[in-house]
């Protein structure tokens, strides 16, 4: 008989798994800035950005109201490694007259009982920390700041609703300044919900914990939501604890289906009718009414007690959640029922107490299997979030009916875990949520602002001001004219090395040649054949050759040799053997050159070690490594560096590129400078393009004041220390490196990686410039960089993400400047020579870091814009610079050769 009249409240697997993907809908809803507003489940941001992480310290006040009495806490957190914690509690009642009284009468009793408090535990002498647990719905916009929504449960305080609460307490408080010791006071810093209070006590235990889940006077859960999903609070980087207030849910008519009869009756009665539907149909101040008006129907109908109503079922409120509990109890369930009915003035018989224990097993089974549909809704949104076919995780949970019902618990595990197979789910007790939680949350604000403080002071030396900037464009421009100078060339840290390159292409230039490109750690061959005249065009042909480390760190002898047979493996393959081709050699290295088909080996870069070359002729070491192999003979005809190759190879295109720029593994420019300025060669007439290799820039100390310890540690353990400090700020090889030694510096602090620093952290070069790409992309979620981060075998936390990033950004954006800052005084000196008020030039741009990365261009750009205002500067990709840009320099230097001879 119960079964059919309660037919409507026992929900099949199938309502409950249609009842998750609405409220899936609400979240979302409640997630969009446009959909919010109508949205019934509110998703609040509470400002609760991070977990705690087990290091949190200290001694902290809380107080929590909400419940049926008002409760004072003294909460002790202790960093030694078990998590320990003290709680010492006072509990005072909450009469009726303050609870529906006004506003200054609540926060003042508040007020009075925390200094009661605080004089009883003989703390007023103290300035503590203070986290406020408020379990009603506030919107806020900072943790420290909530302005209340409305009041739910039995609470109708007048002069609250739309005002900051913790104002409102601060004020209160304040009454009492006087009755503090000088130094006592009590300070603000937290406004939590009981929910998130519960996760974060639970969260301090577990660190899975990232759901809060109340079932008791109320209901309601939070989250840990993505900040990229969040709509209503600026920023996408993190994440933030969403309180989901979902005991409205259904507040628009979205559960009307599911609600019964006696749902609307109850609702009708209650102190706040339509609203808080899904609260009404699961929590403790809710449920024994509901079997109150089941029964008074039942027993109307004379299905029960002889069809006889006392006065007691007639009583709002008279059967309460805890004679629920009391009649479900499994062994002593029936005699509890009859104890309870006789009180109540039913006699009843034993079929009656049977049907009575009925009627509250499927009231509650119903109250948990809602809870646990919303919750799968929840559980499964965190695991698409994170982007995992099965997620591991733990919920939190608190409140009276989950504490004290014999069934409930289970219940609900038993049916959350069918709903969600994919999800193993511990379900952790949480003790004193909103006690403790409020302490560990203020606990964990405290936390995350210390770490702030300290991570700002390591990446500060990062943060150049336009006058840092401008003095690196001003120092740049003397380290030039000191290259350029005879008396001072010697000894300039930039070297400015004459090309022999005097002319840029005007598209006459044609014929088959050969292009060799030595730089990094692969070797290109390629050739190149050039169209002049209308069909005008460049086609290429390339094969890529490795180069052993033992060869890059050999001898010369070996090196050049390597070279030489590759070029026959190329010829072999391209089946020109026999022809003797011009020849440009692409060699980035930096050289001293006497003519265009001369070139000395100043030092090698990165990485190359080979020995009995520096101070050699390249092109000389070449023609001889040819000899030795006796298989073929090739016209060199000009050594360029890479640099120079981007700037020809631009030209080709444009005839306003003077400047080739190089941002990649290394970081090089080069310029067309006027003759009469280029001491260190003779002649005054026309242009030749200068090798600044400006890597060297700041070699003398110059810009020492700008250089950060991580710096001083990367050139200590490179294998040139003392030289190419401005190429070590600024060129991809050294980036990921900067990055690596401020990540360890962070870890010893014991702000990244749980203060553990792992072997690979440990290994130098781990940190490739590739992954700071990646991980500064904008498009990249926290989920991918902790990916990442994975494969360097670096266990991160979302926090640590963050901060990775964040040094990231601080270490590229810093190089871009950089960059910019000695690009602006290149375009400057360009506009100088050549006496105009204002210069419109291009700059031929290749490198990997300046191709990839996915703000490096921008802030160069923005840089020299910046510091060289009055030059209107265009940047062009270069395609193939070293390339291209050989053989495009190879038949220029032809056509001013042939020139020269008629």
């Amino acid at each position: 008989q119960v079964d059919r009249y309660l037919y409507h409240m026992r929900l099949s697997d199938d309502v409950l798994l249609d009842v998750m993907a609405r409220f899936q809908a609400e979240m979302v809803k409640g997630l969009g800035k446009d959909t919010n507003p109508t949205a019934t489940v509110k998703m609040l941001p509470t400002f609760v950005r991070s977990l705690p992480d087990g290091s949190e310290k200290g001694e902290f006040l809380a107080v929590d109201l909400g419940g049926s009495q008002f409760r004072a806490h003294r909460v002790k957190l202790f960093d030694d490694g078990k998590q320990s914690s003290e709680l010492e509690s006072k509990f005072y009642p909450t009469p009726k007259e303050i609870i529906q009284g006004n506003g200054a009468e609540l926060f003042d009793y508040v007020a009075d009982c925390l200094v009661d408090f605080m004089e009883t535990k003989n703390l007023k002498h103290k300035k503590l920390p203070l986290g406020f647990t408020l379990s009603f719905p506030c919107k806020q916009t900072k943790l420290e700041k909530g302005v209340l929504l409305a009041w739910t449960k039995h609470f109708k305080v007048r002069g609250v609703q739309d005002t900051d609460v913790v104002n409102s307490l601060r004020k209160a408080l304040q009454k009492h300044k006087a009755s503090f010791v000088p130094t006592g006071d009590v300070d603000v810093l937290a406004l939590v919900n009981d929910t998130v209070g519960t996760m974060m006590t639970c969260g301090y235990d577990d660190r899975r914990c990232e759901v809060g889940l109340i079932i008791g006077t109320g209901t309601n859960a939070c989250y840990m939501e993505e900040m990229r999903h969040i709509d209503l609070v600026e920023g996408d980087e993190g994440r933030m604890c969403i309180n989901t207030e979902w005991g409205a849910f259904g507040d628009d008519g979205a559960l009307d289906d599911l609600r019964t009869e006696f749902d609307r009756e109850l609702d009708l009665g209650s102190l706040n009718p339509g609203k808080q539907l899904f609260e009404k149909m699961i929590s403790s101040l809710h449920l024994g009414e509901l079997v109150r008006l089941i029964l008074l129907k039942m027993t109307k109908e004379g299905l029960l007690f002889n069809g006889k109503v006392s006065t007691a079922l007639l009583t709002k409120g008279k059967i309460e959640m805890k004679h629920v509990s009391a009649m479900e109890k499994y062994k002593e369930g029936l005699s509890n029922t009859k104890e309870i009915l006789t009180e109540l003035n039913l006699f009843p018989s034993e079929e009656d107490c049977i049907a009575v224990q009925h009627v509250c097993t499927i009231v509650s089974f119903r109250s948990a299997n809602l809870c646990a549909a919303a919750l799968a809704a929840i559980l499964t949104r965190l695991r698409e979030n994170k982007k995992l076919l099965r997620m591991r995780t733990t919920v939190g949970i608190d409140g009276g009916v989950y504490k004290t019902h014999p069934q409930y618990a289970k219940r609900l595990h038993k049916v959350v875990r069918r709903l969600v197979p994919n999800c193993d789910v511990r379900f952790l007790l949480s003790l004193s949520g909103s006690g403790k939680g409020a302490a560990v949350v203020t606990a964990v604000a405290y936390r995350l602002a210390a770490q702030r403080k300290q991570i700002d002071a390591a990446l500060a030396p990062f943060l150049l001001s336009l006058e840092t900037l401008r003095e690196v464009k001003d120092k740049m421009r003397v380290e030039l004219e000191y290259g350029l100078k005879r008396e001072t060339q010697a000894s300039a840290t930039v070297k400015m090395l004459p090309t022999y390159v005097c002319g840029t292409p005007d598209g006459t230039e044609k014929g088959k040649f050969l292009a060799l490109d030595l730089g990094g750690t692969n070797f290109r061959v390629l050739l190149v054949k050039i169209r002049s005249g209308r069909r005008r065009s460049v086609q290429m042909y390339n094969k890529i050759f490795a180069i052993p480390l033992e060869i890059m760190q050999g001898t010369g002898e070996e090196l050049f040799d390597h070279i030489v047979q590759c070029i026959a493996d190329f010829l072999e393959y391209m089946g020109i053997k026999g022809a003797r081709l011009p020849l440009g050699f692409t060699f980035s290295f930096p050289c001293r050159q006497a003519s265009i088909d001369k070139g000395t080996l100043v030092g090698w870069t990165k990485g190359f070690k080979a020995t009995d070359c520096e101070g050699e002729d390249v092109v000389d070491m070449l023609r001889e490594a040819i000899r030795r192999r006796n298989e073929f003979d090739l016209d060199i005809v000009a050594v360029v560096n890479d640099t120079v190759g981007t700037m020809m190879t631009c030209g080709y295109e444009d005839p306003n590129c003077e400047i080739g720029l190089i941002a990649g593994t290394g970081s090089n420019v080069c310029y067309m400078e006027d003759m009469k300025n280029i001491e260190i060669v003779e002649g005054n007439e026309g242009k030749m393009c200068i090798n600044t290799e400006w890597g060297g820039f700041g070699d003398n100390g110059c810009i020492d004041n700008i250089r950060t310890k991580y710096d001083k540690e990367v050139d200590e353990g490179s294998l040139n220390p003392g030289k190419q400090r401005y190429e070590k700020m600024t060129s991809g090889m050294y980036l990921g490196e900067i990055v690596r030694q401020i990540l360890i510096d962070l870890t010893k602090q014991g702000l990244l990686f749980r203060g553990q620093i792992s072997e690979s952290l440990r290994k130098r070069g781990i940190f490739e410039t590739k992954f700071l790409s990646q991980i500064e992309s904008d498009r990249l979620a926290l989920l991918q960089v902790r990916r990442i981060l994975q494969q360097l075998g670096l266990d991160s936390t979302c926090e640590d993400s963050i901060i990775v990033k964040e040094v990231c950004g601080a270490v590229s954006k810093r190089a871009a400047q950089l960059c910019g800052a000695g690009l602006a005084a290149i375009v400057e000196k360009k506009r100088e020579n050549r006496g105009v008020e204002h210069l419109q030039i291009t700059v031929g741009v290749d490198g990997t870091l300046y191709k990839l990365h996915p703000h490096f261009s921008r802030v160069l750009r923005e840089t020299v814009k910046e510091l060289a205002p009055q030059c209107d500067v265009t940047f062009m990709l270069s395609e193939d610079g070293s390339g291209k840009g050989a053989a495009l320099i190879t038949a220029v230097a032809k056509r001013l050769h042939n020139v020269g001879q008629k």
